[in-house]
């Protein structure tokens, strides 16, 4: 075999292990659908009329959502908006802000519409899990009705289980991920043509003729219809989200090969089988198997619904950590759980957070019947604010002018708007939840952004010039102490207050000062080679400036130990590193209101340690505080 065959088979295995992978992590939501999108049509809080004509119109309606929204939207177009490899929220903003980058007013628009994107995202993650793990163990009712009462429990324990592993790290459990959502996906395959067999008459479904009559005919149960048709697609917007993880042609032909077509023999058959049976309409997932089969299909179900919470929670991990380097969220502790995947991250505070979010709707809501009202508004309203941010990356970047990409994207707006206004009638039953934790979001963001916005400018009002600074030491030097002094100074043109506030009290200068900036990009990684600018200032003073993507683990000495090729070395046990700490106090009449300056300064207060933050060794850290009024 030559080189050249070798290296393509080796590249055939590569792809072929993405793709299963990328089945494991990014299909795992919306490959749970079935569990209870045709049941909620039929027999959800707001069922509708089981006739032939209402089935054959559900059904077309999934099949051309599923087409519309996510093969043509996620797959073909929006998955080619990429930052450099990476999807998601945060990099279509990072994006759309490059268009923009002359225009503030535009700026802080797009800025609020997608943390706004953001924050949906956190509403979703906190149903996702509760709805999916439950409507699995439901399965248990369907075998006997006398296990009804464990279900609650058994889901709690299952979803405790989930939590309590995140912290050893995606990636012990993400080897059975694949393989295990391979053998759901065949299942439900099967399952679907096991069937459609007896009623193979369903697949006339696949005409959109029959969707369209179902929507005139059903005037006043057409939109609620369309609110459950919606919870087929949930679990799109993670295609673009794990991106990054594998590749958009892994994910694309996993999709195309493998879990289209499996989706869609599953809906059609449980069409099938409401068609012969209308009762099996309570819950046509489970009772479209085979009695010897169901205790198996809740075990696999759980499983599945499990891997597809994992993926939210590792979503909800990544988004935090790229918004706290976006400046949107205050520090906190980051524990990475993988030597080689720097995109294995687990964070205790969202975690913990998360859980208890999830525990208290399992509790209240009691039912996937009634969380499915919970459920879909704010996949819907990431999906809306997906598609206003992806027009002006089509537009701008990639050039398509507003006309063309204003009518592409129209197409599909017209279609989420209808899931949008369908979900908002689901605000009463329980849509009002993640609206209420997303908007919880949103405020807590854009609080946090705006503050550091507000206490920057307070420290700049009171910042002494460096170069003026560096002219008066040379006429009245103070004493020189051995060693290298690391000042963290948030303005490179300006005097760090904590060197300040030591000259002040300590009356000594290091011999080598080296004024560190840290800086954030909106790029997801920044090589090596542009990791650090130094600049030699006068008086053995240096300026250092680091640069990350909002992707990139930062670590500090790790960093600066790569200055040694512009001349300045540093010595682990000869360098000190003085941060400033403020103590802010908030007062009425400033530029923000005086109840969010309240919330700024909690969050400020609880914020991680910059010193944990950029791995600096604690021991090597001097504090020096300062009050600030905002």
């Amino acid at each position: 075999m030559g080189s050249h065959e070798q290296t393509a088979d080796v590249t055939g295995q590569r792809f072929a292990a993405l793709a299963l992978a990328a089945l494991g992590v990014v299909y795992g939501d919306i490959g749970t659908s079935p569990l209870y999108a045709v049941k909620e049509v039929f027999a959800g809080n707001h069922p509708i009329p089981v006739t032939m004509l209402n089935i054959y119109g559900s059904l077309s309606l999934i099949f051309w959502a599923l087409v519309i929204v996510v093969s043509v939207k996620y797959v073909t177009f929006i998955m080619r908006a990429d930052n450099r490899g990476e999807g998601g929220i945060m990099a279509l903003i990072a994006l759309a802000l490059h268009t923009v980058h002359d225009k503030p007013q535009h700026a802080k628009w797009i800025m609020i519409v997608g943390v706004l994107g953001a924050a949906m995202f956190y509403g979703d993650g906190m149903v996702t899990p509760a709805m999916s793990v439950l409507s699995a163990v439901e399965g248990l009712e369907v075998a006997t009705p006398a296990l009804k009462p464990f279900v609650i429990p058994l889901t709690m324990v299952v979803l405790f289980i989930l939590f309590f592993v995140q912290r050893s790290g995606t990636a012990t459990v993400g080897a059975f991920f694949g393989p295990v959502m391979l053998v759901w996906f065949s299942a439900l395959a099967l399952l679907g043509v096991h069937n459609i067999v007896d009623h193979p008459a369903i697949l006339m479904a696949l005409n959109p003729a029959y969707g369209i009559e179902f929507l005139l005919e059903n005037k006043a149960h057409s939109l609620v219809a369309m609110g459950n048709v919606v919870l087929a697609v949930t679990g799109a917007e993670a295609l673009y989200a794990d991106m990054g993880h594998f590749g958009r042609k892994p994910i694309s032909r996993a999709w195309f090969a493998f879990v289209l077509p499996a989706l869609v023999l599953n809906y059609f058959g449980q069409g099938a089988l409401i068609l012969g049976d209308p009762e099996a309409a309570k819950n046509p997932f489970f009772l479209s198997a085979p009695d010897w089969a169901l205790y198996p299909l809740v075990g696999l179900a759980t499983l599945a619904t499990v891997i597809a919470s994992q993926a939210v929670i590792s979503g909800a991990f990544s988004v935090t950590r790229q918004a706290m380097q976006l400046g949107f969220v205050p520090r906190m502790e980051v524990q990475y759980t993988s030597d080689r995947e720097q995109g294995q991250i687990y964070l205790p505070a969202v975690n913990w957070g998360l859980m208890v979010a999830v525990m208290i709707l399992v509790l209240g809501f009691r039912s996937s019947n009634n969380l499915a009202a919970a459920y879909g508004i704010a996949v819907t309203g990431d999906m809306v604010i997906t598609s206003i941010l992806a027009t002006v990356v089509v537009a701008k970047v990639w050039k398509w002018g507003w006309f063309k990409a204003g009518l592409l994207f129209a197409c599909f707006l017209s279609v989420e708007l209808v899931f949008l206004a369908a979900n908002i009638l689901k605000i009463p039953d329980g849509g009002w939840f993640p609206l209420v934790a997303g908007m919880g979001v949103f405020v807590l963001m854009t609080t946090w952004k705006r503050g550091r916005q507000l206490l920057s400018d307070r420290l700049r009002g009171e910042r002494l010039e460096l170069s003026m600074f560096l002219d008066s030491l040379a006429s009245s030097m103070p004493t020189r102490v051995a060693g290298t002094a690391v000042f963290l100074n948030a303005d490179p043109k300006g005097v760090p207050h904590a060197l300040l506030h030591n000259l002040m009290h300590n009356k000594v200068l290091h011999e080598r000062v080296v004024l560190l900036s840290v800086q954030f990009f909106d790029v997801p990684y920044v090589p090596d080679i542009d990791r650090v600018e130094v600049r030699q200032l006068k008086e053995n003073f240096w300026s250092v400036v680091i640069q990350y993507g909002f992707k990139d683990i930062p670590n500090v000495p790790e960093a600066l130990a790569l200055c040694a090729d512009a001349g300045l070395a540093f010595s682990s046990l000869e360098t000190s590193y003085f941060i400033g700490r403020e103590t802010l106090i908030p007062r009425l009449g400033s530029e923000m209101a005086f109840w969010r300056e309240k919330i700024f300064v909690a969050m400020f207060r609880n914020a991680g340690s910059a010193t944990a933050f950029f791995k600096i060794p604690s021991n090597r850290v001097v504090e020096l505080g300062t009050q600030v009024v905002l």
